[in-house]
Parts: structure tokens; sequence; C-alpha cells
């Protein structure tokens, strides 16, 4: 049994690591160094730049959105792996923030990415605007969750006396 939960234990803690991670580099490293780094734009000359840095930024969250997709189903399966094996029903606030979680990236990758590559790509830059700051809010909120989410599980269980 303690193999087990250890194992149950080491899976949740590492996948919340990872997808947190993950969402800091991208939504704090990635597309801000590509869309508003001067030696992206010394690469790609002042002419190009500002459509094609934005381009790379929407590549790199396309690619990102896959994994945070995938790193969800594992937090799902790991939640619904923690209820079976120790019959331990998680919280109504936790359910809800994995759940939040979820749905936000779903919105993001399915709805508002697409969206925002086809407004990007015809030029039509006042909706890009309104919504790219929707999409920067969204991803604000699932920094601050992800970073709640990674907190819960990476917390020691309470002991039972």
């Amino acid at each position: 049994m303690p193999l087990v939960s250890g194992l149950l234990r080491f899976i949740g803690v590492m996948n919340a690591a990872i997808w947190f991670g993950a969402a800091v580099f991208t939504f704090l490293g990635a597309c801000p160094a590509l869309t508003t780094s001067p030696g992206v734009e010394q690469l790609l000359g002042s002419k190009f730049f500002p459509y094609y840095s934005v381009a790379l930024a929407q590549l790199i969250l396309s690619r990102f959105f896959v994994f945070y997709m995938i790193c969800s189903a594992v937090a799902l399966v790991h939640l619904l792996a923690e209820w079976l094996y120790f019959g331990k029903y998680p919280s109504r606030l936790w359910l809800l923030l994995l759940f939040s979680l979820c749905l936000a990236g779903l919105f993001q990758s399915f709805w508002l990415q697409p969206r925002l590559a086809e407004w990007h790509r015809a030029g039509a830059v006042r909706p890009y605007m309104t919504w790219r700051s929707v999409s920067n809010a969204v991803n604000v909120a699932l920094l601050c969750g992800l970073g709640l989410y990674l907190w819960r599980v990476g917390s020691p269980p309470p002991r039972r006396g």
C-alpha cells in the first residue's frame, strides 16, 4: 500500500509541477520573448517583426495547449485513481479548481486561440487586440490556478489520528 500511495503522490506532484512550469515558461518566457524582444525584431527585420513574431508566438501557444490538455487528462486520471484507490473524494473546492483549469484550457485551445490566429492573419486589429487581452487575462488566471493546484497536490495529506 505505501508503494502505490507513494507512486500516486509522485505522479500527481510531477504532473502538477510540469504543468505549472510549462505554463510559466510559455506565458512569462517564450511568448513575451518572441513578441517584445529586440533580438527577435533584429532577426526578423522591423518590417516583418510585428506580424511574424505574433505568428510564431501563436504556434508556440497552440503546441503548449496540446501539452496543457495532456496534463489536464493526467490530473483527472490522477484524481480518479486517488478516489478509487484511497476512497478519498476531493473537496468541492479542489474539484471545481481542477475542472475550471480543464475547461479554461479547452476554451483557449479550441475556441480562443484559433480565432486569434484567424484575426491576426486577416489583419482584424480591433477584435484581435480585444480577445488577446481576454486571452492574457485567462492565462493569468490559469497561472494562479495551476499554482494553487500544485500547492494542493504537493501538500502532504492530513494525518489520521
